[in-house]
């Protein structure tokens, strides 16, 4: 009978040399919730400093193979590794000098799938290497389903970080962590902006946050002056008074995409265009609507800006 086996999972881990790749997967292959029954093979593309256990990578029944070159990582190469091993899962620990675009458009041998692509930055050498090498971290961000800064102190600007990395990959979690592997909270408050702020404003990356926030504690924001960026929809009720500033969100995946917000009174005597964008300053108010059938938020706008959409219009909830 023939060896019928399910799908191979394929996890790239990249980011430049010693941002922490080693480290990362010699973690992740320890942890119980990573454990297989089959063979791992972990594709190693670039040598750094730290070296791998044979003993602990023959404990998790890892094994490791070198790809000298980029040139190297053919489809016959990976399609060899495959008739060899029989993975059940593979690492590919990938340097992104031969461009993480370039890998993901090659062809993978059958049934192979990439789950997961997580991005290792050194914290303390972001702001060099972002500003000259600008291009690769762009390339290195817009796939990526994590985005890991380490070495990361509480007084770095994290808060920018995590907006630079948003701005180009809004569904990208981000994570900080400090020398020991400690995890850093950048927002005390639970939230990326200021609740304290007069207005408080909500970058675009952010609408999806505040949205669930305001829904779940909507006593922290009544009375207060929020500005952020919508697109003008109208809304159930039949005041043309009122409309909805709203945002496309991915709720759990690309065919759940819908239109979230929340109604907005335009100031007196002012005017509103149908799917025209508007930056909204407006107050937070908790009142009946024939729109919510009962209570609901109801932003009282003060001003109303025409604007473009932002650069990526749809919106995540991390």
């Amino acid at each position: 009978m023939a060896d019928v086996r399910e799908g191979t999972q394929v996890f790239v881990i990249t980011g430049f040399l010693e941002s922490g790749k080693t480290s990362f997967i010699d973690y992740t292959i320890r942890q119980d919730y990573f454990q297989t029954e089959g063979t791992t093979v972990l594709l190693v593309c670039e040598q750094g400093e730290k070296e791998y256990d044979p003993e602990i990578l023959k404990e998790y029944n890892t094994v490791v193979v070198n790809v000298e070159n980029k040139e190297d990582l053919t489809l016959d190469f990976l399609r060899g590794i495959e008739f060899q091993y029989k993975p059940e899962r593979v690492m590919i620990e990938y340097n992104p000098l031969w461009s993480v675009k370039e890998l993901w458009e090659r062809k993978l041998p059958r049934g192979w799938t990439i789950e997961q692509q997580v991005v290792m930055i050194d914290a303390s050498t972001y702001d060099v290497y972002s500003k000259n090498m600008k291009s690769l971290f762009v390339e290195m961000s817009q796939r990526a389903d994590m985005m890991v800064f380490n070495r990361a102190t509480q007084d770095m600007p994290l808060a920018s970080y995590r907006r630079g990395v948003k701005v180009v990959n809004p569904g990208c979690d981000v994570v900080f962590e400090r020398e020991d592997g400690e995890l850093i909270d950048i927002f005390e408050s639970g939230v990326p902006y200021d609740m304290d702020a007069d207005p408080i404003v909500i970058d675009d990356v952010d609408f999806g946050i505040f949205f669930i926030d305001l829904r779940d504690d909507p006593d922290s924001y009544i009375g207060k002056r929020v500005t952020f960026r919508g697109k003008a929809l109208k809304s159930r009720s039949k005041d043309n008074a009122y409309f909805v500033p709203a945002r496309q969100a991915m709720t759990c995946c690309a065919e759940d995409i819908q239109y979230i917000g929340y109604l907005c009174k335009v100031p007196e005597g002012g005017k509103w265009k149908a799917n025209q964008w508007y930056q909204v300053t407006a107050t937070v108010a908790m009142e009946r609507n024939e729109a919510y059938r009962g209570q609901g938020i109801v932003f009282h706008a003060e001003s109303m800006q025409e604007t473009d959409p932002p650069a990526v219009e749809l919106v995540y909830f991390s």
